[in-house]
């Protein structure tokens, strides 16, 4: 604390004020963002084609880039060239991504965020008042896809519905009985859709 002597007026006296701060202690070194709670929520999507990714390397303006996972799965970034993103989570294609720059920039701080999310998609085909592919943008249940199919029409066996998911190289079937589920039976059966699985309402 700094002693300041002021005479005002005739007036003789001391002002204690705090002591002015060091220029040390008032800059901080600059440092890289700090990752966003969205960005470490995103970090296990794991990426299809169609998506939209923002992918960014701080300082670097030339490689802070907007990429669209085609449908092949490969994106192209500069400096690297092509490189598949599908299949990646974003964590992972993030390192991938900074492995790669490592011969051009060192040690690079390097985002990937999913700027919008267009390659999770199921199909509800067969007896709906609305068939078709339907965009998932959240976590959505069988029932749920129905609903979103505009629901059964008259003359659908609700209890002969049938999921069909690719896995490994190879197809699994899930049952699925609407008039027990809506029932608040066979909860089991009204499993949580993932990408491209196909609702068949015969």
């Amino acid at each position: 604390m700094h002693m300041i002597l002021l005479i005002v007026a005739g007036y003789v006296g001391l002002w204690f004020c705090p002591a002015p701060l060091l220029a040390d202690e008032t800059s901080t070194p600059e440092q890289p963002p700090v990752a966003t709670d969205r960005a470490e929520q995103q970090s296990s999507y794991v990426i299809g084609p169609g998506d939209i990714l923002d992918i960014s390397v701080w300082k670097e303006a030339a490689l802070t880039k907007q990429v669209a996972v085609l449908p092949d799965g490969f994106i192209t970034f500069p400096l690297i060239g092509p490189i598949k993103a599908q299949g990646y989570t974003v964590q992972r294609l993030e390192q991938i991504i900074a492995e790669k720059l490592t011969r051009f920039v060192p040690q690079p701080n390097l985002s990937v965020a999913v700027k919008q999310v267009r390659s999770l998609h199921v199909y509800v085909i067969g007896k709906v008042n609305k068939s078709g592919r339907f965009e998932l943008n959240a976590k959505v249940t069988v029932l749920q896809a129905l609903a979103m199919a505009g629901g059964l029409n008259p003359f659908a066996k609700k209890n002969k519905i049938r999921i069909f998911r690719h896995e490994n190289e190879n197809t699994v079937i899930f049952n699925f009985d609407y008039s027990a589920v809506a029932r608040g039976r066979q909860l089991d059966d009204n499993i949580l859709l993932k990408r491209g699985d196909v609702v068949v309402v015969p």
